[in-house]
């Protein structure tokens, strides 16, 4: 038997992406290969429950089991996949396909720094870029973007005034929004005490800015992408979890 190791499974409001407001069933899985300086999951590190594939998917449809299915509207709710990172464990894949073909619209969360070559097409993956601040941009798998497809979306959590200069240029070199949509979040100062001691500090000379600051850039700037806020830390605690 398939197993996950699960950190938690709940039903909430999607709070990022082109997907925020839409109600959605989060599947966050423990694990994760890197440790970017401003993780707001660190406790899916190492903490989680191993569950059955199966058992997996049978909770998901007994969370998703209130809302009717319209004919030919998309299924509600959504399944997003996050963590941690999702794609480290192997049986994910498969179970990923299942949910396509059980109706579902999929959405996975990735650090983009592991092969997304392998994840069904029919998933939409929202895939981080990582910035200068994150500790973690030498980590990024450049060849993840041949993979993308315009349903995807590459999103970049800026801190810092050089993260907007790398991002700018970024976009440009590579001319990432003819990919897909792009998505702009700032990097809140974690509110978690203590923070996490296995965090990545953010490289010295790196200048903070606040998401004021960051609008007024993208803005001077025209860069062609989707401004968000994590909404689920506005309606509730941002420290609170399975919401």
């Amino acid at each position: 038997m398939e197993t996950l190791v699960v950190n938690e499974i709940y039903s909430s409001l999607q709070g990022e992406s082109s997907w925020t407001g839409l109600p959605c069933v989060f599947v966050r899985l423990t694990g994760c290969n890197l440790r970017c300086s401003y993780c707001d999951s660190a406790y899916a590190f190492h903490e989680g429950t191993r569950w059955d594939v199966e058992d997996v998917r049978r909770r998901i449809h007994e969370l998703a089991q209130p809302y009717p299915i319209a004919p030919g509207a998309p299924r509600l709710p959504l399944v997003e996949f996050t963590g941690g990172e999702p794609l480290l464990q192997r049986p994910v894949f498969p179970l990923l396909t299942r949910l396509c073909d059980d109706g579902f619209r999929v959405l996975l969360e990735t650090s983009g720094a592991v092969d997304i070559a392998p994840v069904d097409p029919r998933v939409h993956r929202i895939m981080d870029l990582k910035c200068p601040s994150s500790g973690e941009m030498h980590r990024n798998r450049w060849d993840n973007l041949a993979c993308l497809r315009s349903a995807d979306e590459i999103k970049f959590v800026v801190g810092t005034a050089e993260d907007c200069q790398w991002v700018r240029d970024v976009i440009a070199q590579r001319a990432l929004a003819a990919i897909c949509p792009l998505l702009v979040s700032w990097a809140a100062p974690l509110t978690t005490s203590p923070r996490d001691p296995s965090l990545r500090a953010v490289p010295e000379g790196q200048h903070p800015i606040g998401r004021e600051e960051l609008v007024r850039r993208i803005l001077a700037d025209a860069w062609p992408v989707r401004f968000q806020i994590q909404m689920h830390k506005i309606l509730w605690a941002p420290d609170r979890r399975g919401v």
